[in-house]
């Protein structure tokens, strides 16, 4: 009912606190999906992304590279926008129920903790090359790939506004 779906907590969560939210939409029924990424600066291509993951069940996991993840990952001098703000804008999204920072190159560990219905990862990836997919699998969960909406990039955002100056 209702009044029960009104008691699970939304939004930024750390670790622990999503994974109680997350137990108690499915004691719901609820199908989990989980997808990953810096978000760096949101665009429409993440927007389009984050929707059409969204569809694949009924509440959606972000989880979110924290800022040295991202220096690792993308190099100085990213991130352009710290964590808190990254992970503010991106709870503020419709199609976003949680938001969650991760720390480590990958979400692997996360992913094997949470254990989503459908793994969502954008992209030209092949299932084998995305973190976390052996365990969503082996736990009977499905592993889906999006495209990317062409012409969207943060990295060409970037290069815009350094050209444009």
């Amino acid at each position: 009912d209702e009044g029960t779906e009104m008691t699970i907590a939304t939004g930024m969560l750390a670790e622990e606190a999503l994974l109680h939210a997350v137990q108690r939409a499915r004691d719901l029924g609820q199908r989990i999906v989980m997808t990953n990424g810096c978000f760096d600066i949101l665009h429409a291509g993440h927007v389009s992304y984050l929707e059409q993951a969204k569809q694949q069940g009924d509440r959606l996991v972000v989880a979110v590279n924290d800022d040295d993840s991202v220096r690792r990952l993308k190099g100085e001098p990213r991130p352009i926008n710290v964590v808190d703000d990254r992970m503010t804008v991106l709870a503020a999204l419709r199609s976003v129920d949680w938001v969650v920072p991760f720390s480590e190159d990958t979400p692997e560990r996360l992913i094997c903790r949470l254990l989503p219905d459908v793994l969502v990862k954008g992209g030209d990836y092949k299932v084998e090359q995305i973190a976390g997919h052996q365990c969503v699998q082996a736990n009977g969960g499905d592993v889906v790939i999006i495209d990317f909406k062409n012409g969207c990039s943060t990295s060409k955002i970037i290069t815009s506004i350094i050209d444009s100056h």
